[in-house]
């Protein structure tokens, strides 16, 4: 029996996966295949292409079907052959370059295109983009943003959705001053409501990204290429790359062209038929069904599986009846899912809802007669699988509501996992079920990482990674195989910490990126730089060769990013102590900076917050004092009592001691912030008893040391480590503490986790009583780094470092 003629026009995310799913089918012994393509690669993950832009991983890690995997199956590909013409009374589709092909049945994917929004200004002659404009939809977009953020340092994204952000975050990657142009009063408006969208507004600001919203862009700026924005209130950003994620619109002209009924996109019925053809079918964002199109993955999937089933006839009665829109996803590391609306619409919806923004969490649940209609989880998505499950399947709802957001009685992991149908969709950027992943183990897969590999599952955004790795233990029955990658310092180089510092020492690896060259495979992965730069901070100590994208905003700028953009300075104040001539100083700067808000610390510091950025090298240098150190993962400060001066019950000299401790470890880098005390008395008026290290005077000059202590949102009394006879040997036995935790630590460790996962005697075995005789060499570690002490805010000033501001200072200054 002769084969039938299958032409796919479009080799997207959807085109692909309908071929995959036809040849799952037995389709390879029902038709010939010809794909074209418009682009001149296999299929990607569009998903992914914040990664490519960051740098995070390389185009050719995204590939879903290399070139290889068309001529295994026999498939014809043509790459970077965009089909033009469709005559539906030949059966025949012409390309662009005059490739011509015949079909029994023919599929449009042709997907969709970046918007473009008509702003003067924008383009450059006919339709071509002014140089420095970008829109961000393929692998050459980002090729084209990541050259230009290499040579130009200020950025603008024209679009405060999921791509705008994703596109801030590779821009910020490179190290550009990144701007977000939002027209809408908050981001994410598809996916978050008002006071979502505003937690997440101050996260990103967090990060050193500017956003403004219910901002609309007026006009392009600059005669040959970009030089600026202006907006319809009358201001105006300078900036020299503008990435335009204003939306994307279907690529439905092709269809127009056929003569195909086209709306909004190209009209299909519940066979994804379109309606005026029965031999052309069309998937994908280029698809209208029941007057909807959708731009997420998983309903493409869905249509892809119907497909399929009709063409290869497994089953002619499958039929696409729409989807519940429900996405996990992670928005520039936050993790997220949405459902269903965002705002109840009828007196009888009933909201639960719990917002904490100062940690980046928000849960908002709308239910209707006892079934969940939408929901909003971001920062913590844990019960994301049960609640898109109930979402999904209209199930009723438990009466005790707070259940549903917090685990409190909640239906546990497993019979959830029980009750999970197997062709629920698990990932949904690669459209991978719980049937897959219980294949996949029964195959003989038993970690979380072959697992992974084998279905792609966890390998988009990553949201869904805990649910896989949930899925992969129950269909193991507990007989899960260890990836070795948990133990690794960073997830792109195969090393432990012990064994990574010994191949940095062994050969002399003192950058980031030589790191990377050496021991990563070439591949920079930014989500580890930080954690390297600590290490070589701590392993080379003055040799460490510093590199800017290696840092977070605060560390680069030396001062606390706020929600509004300013910064928080705080200059030192060790033990609390200060004099008339230095508050008067800072009240100066103050006065003359219009410094909105001074505030005293819980640290015993005075903080300037509401600094400008252009405004910092300035203030700093009126501060006329060395870095406070508030903004990094470093030793913080040491706070203090009054001791034995003023206080009638003090047994020792607690201020001091404090100012000594501060004068020996200030700045010195560590796997995490370490905050310190002194109290002259065990009544422990400075807290030093819930402190990273806390010196606690108990007479006859003798000081007991506690490590470990946390006093925020965990709250933990320290161990007690030793008692020692003087102020010295409390120095000398905190600094040792302190470069043990710097040497073992896991990167953002606080002591008092890293202290409960290795044990209190462990610690006291290895620092007080030299049980493995690297006391010695402890000590003189740390000694290198106190003499390796650079300050940031005096070099900054003074050295090179100081370029990085020339462009924020403004002329005559």
């Amino acid at each position: 029996m002769a084969k039938r003629q299958l032409v796919v026009i479009g080799n997207g995310m959807a085109g692909a996966r309908a071929v995959e799913e036809v040849l799952a089918r037995g389709g390879a012994d029902m038709f010939d295949i010809t794909m074209f393509g418009e682009e001149p690669y296999g299929n990607y993950n569009r998903i992914l292409l914040s990664n490519i832009l960051s740098g995070i991983q390389d185009s050719s890690e995204i590939f879903l079907n290399p070139l290889d995997w068309y001529a295994e199956n026999g498939i014809i590909l043509h790459a970077g052959s965009p089909v033009v013409e469709i005559d539906r009374y030949a059966k025949v589709v012409r390309a662009a370059n005059g490739r011509r092909a015949s079909y029994d049945v023919l599929l449009i994917a042709t997907g969709s295109r970046a918007f473009i929004p008509p702003i003067p200004g924008i383009f450059l002659g006919e339709r071509q983009l002014k140089p420095g404009v970008f829109g961000f939809r393929t692998i050459d977009d980002c090729e084209g943003i990541a050259a230009a953020a290499g040579r130009d340092r200020k950025a603008a994204v024209i679009g405060g959705g999921l791509l705008g952000l994703e596109a801030a975050r590779g821009l910020l990657h490179h190290g550009c001053e990144v701007h977000v142009i939002h027209l809408a009063s908050h981001l994410m408006e598809q996916q978050l409501d008002a006071q979502g969208g505003a937690i997440l507004k101050k996260t990103m600001e967090g990060m050193g990204i500017t956003v403004h919203v219910g901002k609309s862009t007026a006009q392009v700026l600059g005669e040959e290429r970009v030089t600026g924005l202006a907006f319809k209130d009358g201001s105006t950003l300078d900036c020299e790359i503008v990435v335009v994620a204003a939306g994307i619109r279907p690529n439905a002209e092709i269809g127009l062209r056929a003569g195909l009924t086209v709306e909004r996109a190209i009209v299909v019925d519940n066979h994804m038929r379109a309606v005026d053809d029965m031999h052309i079918y069309v998937v994908g964002e280029c698809a209208q069904h029941r007057g909807r199109v959708y731009g997420l993955v998983a309903p493409l999937w869905d249509q892809a599986k119907v497909f399929a089933e009709h063409v290869t006839e497994a089953n002619r009665d499958a039929a696409y009846h729409g989807s519940k829109l429900a996405t996990k996803l992670k928005v520039m590391g936050v993790e997220l899912a949405s459902m269903g609306v965002t705002e109840p619409s009828e007196e009888r919806d009933e909201i639960i809802q719990f917002s904490e923004p100062a940690r980046g969490t928000y849960k908002k649940l709308i239910v209707r007669d006892g079934r969940l209609i939408g929901g909003i989880l971001m920062g913590d998505i844990s019960k994301a699988a049960y609640l898109m499950q109930a979402f999904d399947r209209d199930s009723p709802l438990p009466e005790e509501r707070l259940s549903l957001l917090f685990d409190l009685g909640a239906p546990p992991q497993k019979v959830t996992l029980d009750e999970m149908p197997a062709e629920a969709q698990v990932c949904n950027c690669n459209g991978v079920s719980k049937a897959a992943i219980g294949q996949c183990v029964a195959g003989g897969q038993r970690s979380l990482a072959a697992v992974m590999n084998a279905t792609r599952a966890g390998k988009g955004c990553g949201s869904c990674k805990g649910l896989v790795s949930d899925l992969v233990a129950w269909f193991a029955g507990g007989e899960v195989e260890e990836d070795p990658s948990v133990h690794w310092y960073v997830p792109t180089i195969p090393l432990r910490k012990p064994e990574l510092i010994e191949a940095i020492r062994a050969q002399g690896l003192k950058s980031v990126s030589a790191v990377f060259r050496a021991l990563g495979g070439g591949l920079e992965d930014a989500g580890s730089k930080p954690a390297l730069a600590s290490l070589l901070a701590v392993v080379w100590k003055g040799e460490y060769l510093p590199e800017p994208d290696a840092r977070f905003i605060n560390e680069r700028i030396h001062a606390n990013i706020q929600k509004d953009g300013t910064f928080s300075v705080v200059p030192p104040m060790p033990g609390g102590a200060t004099t008339p001539a230095e508050l008067r100083r800072i009240a100066e700067v103050a006065e003359r900076f219009k410094v909105p808000l001074v505030k005293v610390t819980g640290g015993q510091r005075i903080d300037l917050l509401g600094v400008r950025k252009e405004d910092l090298p300035a203030v700093w240098a009126a501060l006329g004092t060395v870095s406070g150190h508030a903004y990094g993962k470093t030793y913080r400060t040491c706070k203090a009592c009054v001791g034995t001066d003023f206080c009638r019950f003090g047994l020792g000299d607690s201020m001091a001691l404090a100012q000594k401790v501060e004068d020996r470890f200030k700045g010195i880098d560590s796997p995490h912030k370490m905050k310190l005390a002194t109290a002259g008395c065990p009544r422990n008026c400075s807290e030093a008893l819930i402190k990273d290290v806390g010196f606690v005077a108990v007479g006859d000059g003798k000081w007991e040391i506690y490590v470990g202590g946390a006093g925020g949102s965990h709250v933990r009394k320290g161990d007690l480590l030793c008692t020692v006879a003087s102020q010295e040997e409390a120095i000398l036995i905190g600094g040792r503490f302190m470069q043990y935790y710097r040497e073992e630590a896991k990167y953002k460790e606080r002591t008092y986790t890293w202290i409960e996962r290795i044990g209190i005697e462990r610690v006291r075995a290895v620092v007080v009583e030299d049980s493995e005789g690297i006391g010695a060499r402890l000590d003189a570690a740390m000694q290198e780094s106190v003499d390796a002490y650079l300050d940031p805010w005096g070099a900054l000033i003074e050295a090179e470092e100081a370029t990085r501001f020339a462009s924020l200072i403004p002329a005559g200054e």
